[in-house]
């Protein structure tokens, strides 16, 4: 088995309604390569925030109270975390150099994906972009469209880890891959029936890998292409990997922010 993983260099730096299929395919055509059918396609959701014009200006915001106070807590600006607030439905740790929320859309992140990296102003921040498992299904449409062939999308994030340093990668959406694949029931090598914990989270697995090429600072590779998986046939949103909040041994406040 062989599976391979293609970068495209020369990219620009996108920005707001930048057709990124087009874009993706005219950087495939230089070096020579093209999509196929089953590729996976991994963006960087900083791309796609750009390309949805996900952009805010600090200038124009004013911190409530609860932002003074947890901007003083964690030592960050109190405008920065008035904006993750906005973005967020609970906040989970509080400390400094840290702030832990939900994000809106479920998943469990620091400062809900709020960057300043990357945009050449430090008074501009990007937010995550809108329904990513619905931007998933519009890039995979659009490259259809153009390319005439069908390939799966993710859209990846690189999260922080409670027990262990360093940042992996998550799908925060997904489309035209079985984002989940639950394996209870098959056998193991010895005949064995896996359990229910038998679960493989292939999108989060993608965005892992297209990350050691993406990479996180200046590489300019935003976009990944994976070649030569069984992608399922039984395709599944990104939103299926998180896991219901009464499940989370985790995430449970050990304060009242609210």
């Amino acid at each position: 088995m062989r599976v391979e993983l293609i970068a495209p260099e020369g990219l620009p730096v996108f920005g707001r309604g930048d057709d990124l299929a087009r874009l993706l395919l005219d950087a495939l055509a230089r070096e020579h390569e093209s999509l196929v059918e089953r590729d996976v396609v991994v963006v960087t959701a900083k791309v796609l925030s750009k390309v949805q014009g996900r952009v805010l200006d600090l200038a124009t915001v004013v911190p409530s109270e609860r932002a003074l106070g947890l901007g003083a807590l964690t030592e960050k600006d109190p405008r920065l975390v008035e904006v993750v607030l906005r973005e967020s439905t609970e906040v989970l740790r509080a400390r400094p150099g840290n702030l832990l929320v939900r994000h809106r859309n479920g998943w469990i992140s620091g400062m809900a994906g709020v960057d300043r990296s990357n945009l050449g102003d430090e008074e501009r921040v990007l937010l995550l972009p809108e329904d990513p498992d619905g931007s998933a299904e519009a890039l995979r449409a659009r490259l259809l469209e153009l390319a005439g062939v069908e390939v799966g999308v993710v859209v990846s994030d690189s999260h922080g880890r409670p027990f262990r340093i360093g940042n992996t990668g998550v799908a925060l959406g997904a489309a035209g891959i079985c984002s989940v694949r639950r394996l209870e029931g098959q056998p193991d090598l010895f005949g064995r029936p896996l359990t229910g914990a038998s679960i493989v989270p292939t999108a989060d697995l993608l965005a892992s890998a297209a990350i050691l090429l993406a990479g996180e600072a200046d590489e300019g590779r935003p976009v990944v292409v994976v070649r030569g998986l069984d992608l399922g046939s039984d395709p599944s949103a990104a939103a299926e990997l998180i896991r219901p909040a009464g499940s989370d041994l985790f995430a449970s406040p050990d304060r009242d922010y609210r």
